[in-house]
């Protein structure tokens, strides 16, 4: 009996702590938490990096369908002698590393 006269004489104070621990521990755990954002931060960093990656592959290529659909010469030949190692005869081959 005394137990529940003592809590009800503290219910204002009990009633805090526990508001207080509840928001702690939302605060720090959780799907919207502070562990959450560092995690979410960390992989919206990386996804930020592939795509600057994806976009400069993208122009790489975009030059050369363009170099291809302006029927450069050079270029197709270049392509073509890559593929398919075709040199003439009268061709001197330079090989780089």
């Amino acid at each position: 009996m005394t137990l529940i006269k003592s809590l009800k004489k503290k219910k204002f104070l009990l009633f805090n702590i526990f508001f207080t621990l509840y928001i702690g521990v939302n605060l720090i755990g959780g799907e919207r938490g502070l562990i959450s954002y560092f995690d979410k931060k960390d992989t919206y960093e990386k996804l930020i990096e592939e795509k600057k990656a994806l976009t400069a592959k993208l122009k790489n290529l975009d030059h050369k369908i363009s170099l291809i659909n302006k029927n450069d010469p050079d270029y197709l030949d270049m392509l073509y002698r890559q593929k398919f190692n075709y040199v003439t005869e009268d061709e001197i081959i330079i090989k780089l590393k």
